[in-house]
């Protein structure tokens, strides 16, 4: 059996996935809709790159342990009624994440398309993640 393609699968998976650009997203935090925006690529990424604004870094390792109200490694931020987008730095890992939250009950998901680089592109802000992390930007 030959090994499936990543993004193939990806794309295959897309259209089960509720989807924001960058323009629909900025316009929706700008109007005050209660969206918990969720960054799950590396911490090295967002250091490095920097992070949408108030955004809750969530390594996608750890993504269903902390969005998990049993675990130990639940943060409370993940409630049942929550209206969550999801990011990664280019729209791949955050479909699989979108779909991960979404086959846990989460009714409220979308995906950011294009991920960090469509936000970044668009000319939206960008936090300085490394100024108020403990983790340093490798050289």
């Amino acid at each position: 059996m030959a090994i499936r393609g990543t993004m193939a699968w990806v794309d295959s998976l897309r259209p089960q996935v509720p989807t924001l650009s960058a323009a629909e997203l900025a316009g929706r935090l700008k109007s005050g809709d209660a969206l918990t925006v969720i960054d799950i690529r590396e911490l090295q990424e967002r250091i490095d790159k920097g992070a949408i604004p108030n955004s809750h870094h969530v390594p996608r390792g750890m993504l269903e342990f902390w969005a998990d109200p049993q675990m130990n490694y639940h943060r409370d931020y993940f409630v049942e009624s929550g209206r969550y987008v999801v990011y990664c730095a280019g729209g791949g890992r955050s479909v699989l994440a979108a779909l991960a939250l979404m086959d846990m009950g989460y009714e409220n998901v979308w995906h950011l398309d294009g991920g960090f680089g469509a936000w970044e592109k668009a000319g939206q802000p960008v936090e300085d993640a490394a100024a108020t992390s403990r983790w340093q930007r490798k050289p």
